[in-house]
């Protein structure tokens, strides 16, 4: 079983901004990744399906494929990992989760659902009812 990679998408507001800054930076880095310091130990299961899901602005909203790690040094010999990831966003359904710094590792059963072609897009809704609705797991 696959499992996933959750991390917080700072300074972020909505997907389609997630989507801008990742392409500056793929044009800075010639290609889609981030960096962390510590290769996640659990790396092959990662790749065998796993995504890393975005958690913007109090909510996972979506996640992308992750495609590789490649371990590197700093000019001054400390080692990081960058983090490949798919380009192609897929948003899922909105789930609440609370700040925390760095990456988790995320369970598949624990994962919100990819969101239906058919979901209605929360601007078509009400504010309020959009708050409850994202509060129950079902946006």
């Amino acid at each position: 079983m696959a499992i996933h990679l959750i991390k917080l998408a700072v300074g972020v507001s909505d997907v389609e901004e997630l989507r801008r800054a990742q392409r500056e930076r793929r044009k800075e880095r010639g290609r889609y990744c981030f960096f962390t310091r510590n290769t996640p130990r659990r790396a092959e299961e990662l790749l065998e399906g796993g995504s890393i899901y975005w958690v913007i602005k109090g909510y996972v909203r979506v996640r992308q494929r992750l495609v590789r790690f490649t371990p590197m040094v700093d000019d001054e010999g400390r080692q990081y990992c960058a983090v490949g990831y798919d380009r192609a966003l897929v948003e899922t359904l909105w789930q609440p989760r609370r700040a925390f710094q760095g990456w988790r590792y995320l369970l598949t059963k624990d994962a919100p659902p990819d969101r239906p072609a058919h979901a209605k897009e929360e601007g078509d809704l009400p504010p309020a009812m959009a708050r409850e609705l994202r509060s129950l797991g079902l946006l």
